[in-house]
């Protein structure tokens, strides 16, 4: 009699292979942006460029969970939607404010959600996730309020990253007039994509002691997932 096959080993792998697209399309982005700027373009030129890029992973990430995973996962769905209508919107308008108001719209209609979700009784966290984590009604309402402040917090970040005022009144009081405020703001979502990953990390000793069965895969990285996209 041959023993059952576990399911964590494919699990992990759609899950390396998730992250590693969203990892490879905010890579593309940048790089992509660094060489345009080097190219002599303006930071807003640069940006609205290398949004073809961010465009392009969005849609690669899309038919990854189609193809690889056999399905639309609610979470990454959202976040490609997001990518492609603003990226979209950016190509199309040749204004790189789009492509900064994705960050904004986005965790914050999160935000709102997971906390408003929260608030009701329901668990909003659950339900956006495309692979369950097993874990008690006490840890999901944990989670929940953590993962709604982070994605408020990203939104605010965000908004004041974005703005070239802010950003140009900084670079004063530092002595560095000549900062472009593009350059700023995708220097941000490099470091937004490790605080993303590093407070995801962060919530793996909170999911392993609230465990409610060992038999199940668990990937603590999926929650974090609006944040590491491009």
């Amino acid at each position: 009699m041959t023993e059952p096959e576990t399911p964590a080993p494919t699990v992990k792998k759609e899950s390396n292979l998730r992250q590693l697209v969203d990892f490879g399309g905010l890579l593309a982005f940048g790089l992509a942006f660094l060489a345009f700027r080097l190219r002599g373009l303006e930071g807003d030129d640069a940006l609205v460029n290398a949004t073809w890029f961010l465009v392009a992973g969005s849609a690669v990430g899309v038919a990854v969970g189609l193809i690889v995973e056999k399905r639309l996962a609610l979470l990454p769905l959202i976040v490609g939607g997001f990518a492609l209508v603003f990226g979209l919107l950016t190509l199309l308008t040749g204004d790189g404010l789009w492509v900064k108001l994705k960050v904004t719209i986005l965790n914050a209609s999160l935000a709102v959600a997971l906390i408003g979700g929260m608030l009701m009784g329901k668990q909003p966290l659950k339900a956006l996730l495309g692979t369950v984590i097993p874990i008690n009604d006490r840890a999901w309402r944990i989670l929940t309020f953590r993962y709604g402040l982070f994605f408020l917090c990203v939104a605010i970040t965000n908004e004041l990253v974005r703005s070239e005022a802010l950003v140009a009144w900084g670079a004063q009081r530092l002595g560095r007039g000549d900062v472009d405020p593009a350059d700023v703001w995708v220097s941000f979502r490099g470091v937004l994509w490790i605080a993303s990953s590093v407070f995801g990390l962060s919530q793996i000793p909170l999911i392993l002691r609230n465990l409610t069965s060992t038999d199940k895969p668990v990937d603590p990285m999926a929650p974090a997932e609006p944040d590491r996209a491009p």
